[in-house]
């Protein structure tokens, strides 16, 4: 389905065409959908030979086009894992991958859905086992070593059969053997007993009790040990609620639970959200669903096993994925519909103060700099009142001055230019962080480039506090503080201004190593840029050895750097 703009808004798929788009124009549509049919101009098509050919490609469109009307999964989350890396040295630690299946050779345990009982988990071994624990490589064996926490990999030869033989339990361990932990606590607890160290005793009693109550918790009737999803959903007052449980090595990790709006045929929602939830997560050996859903659809879509299951265990499992399905949307529903009810007054108080016809993309921009040192500008997006990191972009700034003027100029010039010769999405608005001086930058290139973007911009008072709505015009447009439209713009700019910070920061940090490393003959930018890929900062280079440096760059100029940083 298309806009007026030429812009595809929603995409689905019907068995007969004809019946399904009847239905949005003589049934009673409501909502969101009614919001949709409003917009729509016209409609393409394409006939696939079987209905598994037209969800696969129903899902491609999707991802290709990211229609606004299809909302589900944009909010970017991935659930945090526990990562064991056995080489150069032992570690365990916690990582989030947005595409999961790029981190496939990887040793993977999770997910978590409680990233504090993961972290948890990981402090535990690391009490419980000498892994490496410290960041670099030290010439000197730590802290670590000295209390017996650490075997001194950066220092010392390391038997391989003992790291072997730690490696097997901590792995047994994480795959749901939780006897060889408890009974190296009890061990623990016992020394620690023994030598009148009470206080560590009963820290480590504490551990044992609180990983018997989550070992409790996480007990489920299937004895298998087959890493599946259950998944059931609760439909009411047009949203859907869709519950996940994360079975993995017979042991229940945690849910999720996602609330929407249904917008199309409630079973086609369902089925491509969780064909899109899978295009970018963990895809376990199994996938248990509810009878309504084509099994044989999702299991070539996903790739994996998809089932129901009417009876048994697994069938218990689903009824209590049903029942967490359905307290979450009877739970969250008010706040729901309320939060939405505001954002959308929000959008619409604003369109009509700004005289758009419609208000969906809004792009927001902020700069940062320090002494005119390290400038930075970015830029987020939100869609229909909600940010979609997807289309969040950062920009370095070639001016070497502070100039708020100029560096507007090149910003807006750079992203605007290239959605021209891209041809991308097109804002509908676009709001700075400033006041007259920056609306003028932003007329000036946008009128260049021919384009017709409203511009906003928000006007600070003597307090640094925003004050005024600035319209294109430099119209002073008075906000009330107490009002949805000063929150939906406070919270928009928020959310630019941490966005433009953080990548500042990584600059500032990034920029004081490129100072440093320019002192040193014959490291130009490429290896430059190499040394600070595999070191990340300036104190993992300084206690790297010359070895570890001429790994990446000549050993001459690995032996000169060291002697630099050593004598910094």
């Amino acid at each position: 389905m298309y806009n007026k703009d030429d812009v595809v808004i929603y995409v689905g798929k019907a068995k007969d065409l004809k019946n399904r788009l009847t239905s949005y124009f003589t049934g009673r549509v409501t909502g969101k959908t009614k919001k949709l049919v409003s917009e729509i101009a016209y409609f393409k098509y394409i006939v696939t030979s079987t209905e598994n050919e037209a969800f696969i490609l129903e899902l491609n469109l999707i991802k290709k086009y990211d229609p606004k009307y299809n909302i589900l999964l944009r909010d970017d989350k991935s659930y945090p894992y526990i990562e064991y890396v056995n080489r150069p040295y032992p570690k365990l630690k916690i990582v989030r991958y947005l595409n999961i299946k790029r981190a496939k050779n990887r040793k993977l345990f999770g997910p978590y859905p409680n990233q504090g009982a993961a972290r948890r988990v990981v402090n535990l071994i690391n009490r419980l086992y000498p892994l490496k624990k410290c960041e670099g490589v030290p010439k000197e064996l730590c802290l670590y070593y000295h209390i017996g926490e650490c075997l001194g990999y950066c220092v010392r030869e390391v038997d391989g059969e003992k790291i072997e033989a730690m490696e097997q339990e901590i792995i047994s361990f994480l795959r749901g053997n939780d006897t060889v932990i408890k009974n190296k606590i009890m061990e623990r607890i016992e020394f620690h007993s023994e030598n009148m160290n009470y206080e560590l005793a009963l820290e480590l009693k504490r551990e044992l009790d609180y990983m018997s109550m989550i070992l409790a918790r996480q007990k489920v009737e299937l004895t298998d040990l087959i890493d599946r999803d259950i998944v059931n959903y609760y439909i009411k007052n047009g949203y859907v609620s869709i519950n996940f449980f994360f079975i993995r090595h017979g042991k229940l990790l945690g849910s999720k639970n996602e609330i929407f709006p249904i917008m199309d045929e409630y079973i086609d929602e369902i089925e491509y959200f969780i064909g899109l939830y899978y295009a970018k997560n963990e895809i376990p050996s199994e996938i248990i669903v509810n009878e309504e859903l084509d099994v044989e659809v999702l299991s070539e879509a996903i790739g994996t096993k998809v089932l129901w299951s009417q009876k048994g265990k697994k069938k218990k499992l689903l009824d209590l994925a049903l029942t967490n399905a359905k307290i979450s949307l009877e739970n969250e529903f008010e706040t729901i519909k309320k939060d939405e009810t505001k954002t959308i007054d929000a959008n619409e108080e604003l369109r009509k103060i700004l005289g758009l016809d419609k208000l969906y993309r809004i792009d927001i921009f902020d700069n940062s700099n320090l002494f005119g040192e390290y400038s930075v500008s970015g830029m987020v997006v939100f869609k229909d009142g909600k940010p979609s990191k997807n289309d969040y972009r950062k920009f370095k700034i070639s001016l070497e001055k502070n100039d708020d003027y100029n560096t507007m100029k090149e910003v807006l010039y750079r992203r605007y230019y290239r959605m021209l010769m891209e041809k991308s999405e097109k804002p509908d608005l676009i709001i700075l962080d400033g006041g007259e001086n920056q609306i003028n930058a932003a007329r000036e290139i946008i009128s260049s480039l021919n384009l017709d973007i409203k511009l906003a911009g928000l006007k600070k008072n003597s307090k640094h506090q925003t004050n005024d709505l600035l319209d294109e015009n430099l119209n002073v447009i008075p906000l009330d503080r107490t009002s949805n439209l000063f929150h939906y713009l406070t919270r928009m700019q928020d959310e630019v201004h941490r966005f433009t910070i953080n990548y500042h920061r990584q600059i500032r940090s990034k920029g004081s190593i490129q100072s440093v490393l320019e002192n040193i003959e014959g490291l130009g930018e490429k290896r430059r840029k190499s040394l600070i890929k595999k070191f990340g900062s300036l104190k993992n280079m300084k206690s790297a050895s010359v070895e570890e440096l001429s790994s990446v760059i000549p050993e001459h100029i690995a032996k000169n750097l060291k002697e630099y940083l050593d004598n910094m």
